[in-house]
This record gives C-alpha cells, sequence and structure tokens, in this order.
C-alpha cells in the first residue's frame, strides 16, 4: 500500500472533518460541541496519520476508537435530545468506525509485509 493512497482513512478523515464543521450548523449544548470538534479534529489526525504511514495498525484502531467513541459520545456526554448533534455523531462516529474496520486487514498485511522483507505471512 502506498503513502495517500487508502480510501478508508479519507472517508475517516471527511467523518472528522465533517463531525467537527456540524457544529456550526446544528443546534448545540455545551458537551456536544466539545466531543464533536473534538472527537473529529482526532478522526482527522488519525486519518492523516494513517495515511501518511500505511502498514501502521496502531493508527487504524486508534481510528476505530476515535470512531466508537464519537458514536457513543451522545449518551457519554447526555445531548441524546439534541437530534442534529446526537445523529451526526452517530452517522459520522459509524462511519469512521465502518472505514476503519475495512481498513485493518489491509494495514497488518502491509505491516506483515514490510517487516518480513517481502514475504507474506502464511
Amino acid at each position: 500500500m502506498k503513502k495517500w493512497n487508502s480510501w478508508q482513512d479519507y472517508v475517516a478523515v471527511i467523518a472528522g472533518l465533517y463531525a467537527a464543521l456540524s457544529t456550526l450548523w446544528t443546534a448545540q449544548q455545551g458537551s456536544s460541541m466539545v466531543m464533536m470538534i473534538g472527537c473529529g479534529v482526532l478522526l482527522i489526525v488519525a486519518g492523516v496519520w494513517n495515511l501518511m504511514s500505511p502498514g501502521t495498525p496502531v493508527a487504524v484502531w486508534v481510528l476505530m476508537v476515535l470512531g466508537a467513541l464519537l458514536f457513543i459520545s451522545p449518551w457519554i456526554a447526555g445531548y441524546t435530545g439534541h437530534m442534529g448533534a446526537a445523529w451526526t455523531s452517530w452517522i459520522a462516529g459509524a462511519v469512521a468506525l465502518i472505514a476503519g474496520v475495512l481498513a485493518v486487514q489491509p494495514s497488518m498485511r502491509q505491516h506483515t509485509v514490510g517487516h518480513d522483507n517481502g514475504l507474506a505471512a502464511h
């Protein structure tokens, strides 16, 4: 896998960007804005980290944890009643989590091939 070539990471970056920017047009409660901007920016960072260094499984796992955190943040931070913010968190978090799940195997394969002098693991 080449640098800047993983569509899954681009999807996660877009989901993070959407979550962070959606605070501009959705009704927010104090904690929802912090969670959405925080998780969104961290998703962007994790996605760019994955794009810059393919074959780093820990970066993909970080991306999945952040996606899951964004997904559950309406319950953690108590903003399930603000439907715009809650739905944005659920959808963007699920998209990032699914993108991470789809990126795990290629990343692990690249990591294995990179550390075994080009020999794939059996």
